[in-house]
């Protein structure tokens, strides 16, 4: 049976539906922020030979991506039982924290009052360690060939942005791994940030090879890391080549915009 309803009252329930859906839809919205945890540590390394990443924090979301044992992985955040994520090639999404590891940066040991008289003078010093090898010299001369050709300024070497790019070239080579993230130090922006150094925009490009051309060619040829050295956006660079046991050499470009 039909029950004939009057439009004045069509009208009232009608109204009414939609405040409770406003309400509900507002009051999800609240709750699901308290759920929102800021972590003392920002990498995670996975433990599960495969591990979905999801579009979101539950198993009802997609899978958009996955990561695989071993595999280093950045941490923004937990919402629930669930870690907010960014993989190696650069998705987002969510991850059950149950099968990720944090990794603690380690943290610089404090230097005593005479190591801290030596680096009160240290202009020179840094000076010679940001001078460029010759493998350093000549990948960043193809870089910088690339980015005339497309009409574009050359990158300038960043004294500090290269200590790090050495750093972070070495710790790869010393660590075994292969990571836009650092186990030690986190990502490429947590050391931009705990070296102090301040920029507007930043990338990275890693890479194995055996020869420098074959290193830039490699980049050229892949739409993110070609991204990067052609982004009008970035000014300097550190650029860092070391020999690896396993590549032949590692490579590791950090790029700023100031």
């Amino acid at each position: 049976m039909f029950q004939i309803i009057s439009k004045n009252k069509a009208k009232g329930i009608c109204f009414f539906t939609i405040l409770f859906l406003f309400a509900f839809i507002t009051n999800a919205k609240s709750l699901g922020m308290h759920y929102y945890e800021k972590l003392d540590f920002s990498t995670g390394i996975v433990t599960a030979s495969v591990l979905n990443v999801r579009s979101g924090p539950g198993t009802s979301y997609k899978i958009i991506t996955q990561a695989y044992k071993n595999e280093y992985i950045r941490i923004f955040a937990k919402i629930g039982n669930w870690y907010v994520v960014q993989t190696d090639k650069d998705f987002v999404g969510a991850v059950n924290k149950e099968y990720v590891k944090a990794i603690y940066p380690q943290k610089q040991e404090t230097k005593s009052a005479n190591e801290d008289e030596k680096t009160i003078n240290t202009d020179q010093d840094l000076k010679n360690e940001s001078t460029l090898t010759k493998d350093e010299e000549n990948t960043l001369n193809l870089i910088n060939e690339q980015r005339t050709v497309a009409g574009l300024n050359a990158l300038i070497i960043d004294e500090e942005v290269q200590n790090i790019a050495r750093i972070k070239a070495q710790d790869m080579v010393n660590g075994g791994y292969f990571s836009h993230t650092s186990p030690t130090y986190g990502s490429p922006f947590d050391m931009l940030k705990n070296y102090g150094i301040s920029y507007k925009t930043a990338g990275e490009n890693i890479a194995g090879n055996s020869s420098n051309s074959g290193a830039v060619n490699a980049w050229m040829n892949s739409e993110g890391h070609r991204a990067n050295i052609l982004n009008n956006g970035y000014s300097h660079t550190g650029l860092a080549v070391v020999s690896s046991p396993k590549y032949g050499k590692i490579f590791v470009q950090i790029f700023i915009g100031k």
